[in-house]
């Protein structure tokens, strides 16, 4: 399996369960992996043939600079969602930390790896939510 990698997409988000991490945006750091088939890409040199790494860092950086999720758990699930819905991929491994998040350490996050079959679940989770909150 061909992938396309983002490594440290940086930027501010509010993250966090304590009080003043609800009110200060904190770095988080983004490291992503996408399945691709880059063979017609390499034969043909053209971006129409490969996945636009740039516009897929752009999309996250919008997202993350507006979401204000409290976990990076969950902030970290929903940018692979996103992933895997607006851009079609098959496949998504994220990495997501938070520089000194905890004193002593360089930084602390999380990595997922999330598949079709994810995204599938996850819609109807969703959807189920939604339908109960009516």
């Amino acid at each position: 399996m061909d992938k396309i990698f983002i490594h440290a997409l940086k930027t501010e988000a509010i993250v966090g369960i304590f009080d003043w991490e609800r009110q200060v945006k904190q770095t988080v750091i983004v490291d992503i992996e996408i399945s691709a088939d880059i063979n017609k890409a390499a034969l043909s040199d053209s971006i129409d043939d490969t996945l636009n790494y740039k516009r897929i860092a752009k999309r996250v950086l919008a997202f993350v600079e507006e979401s204000k999720f409290h976990l990076v758990e969950t902030l970290a699930e929903h940018i692979a969602m996103l992933l895997l819905e607006e851009f079609g991929v098959a496949w998504v491994g994220l990495s997501l930390s938070k520089p000194g998040a905890i004193r002593g350490s360089r930084d602390v996050g999380v990595k997922l790896e999330r598949d079709r079959d994810t995204l599938a679940k996850w819609l109807a989770h969703r959807a189920a939510k939604i339908a109960t909150q009516s």
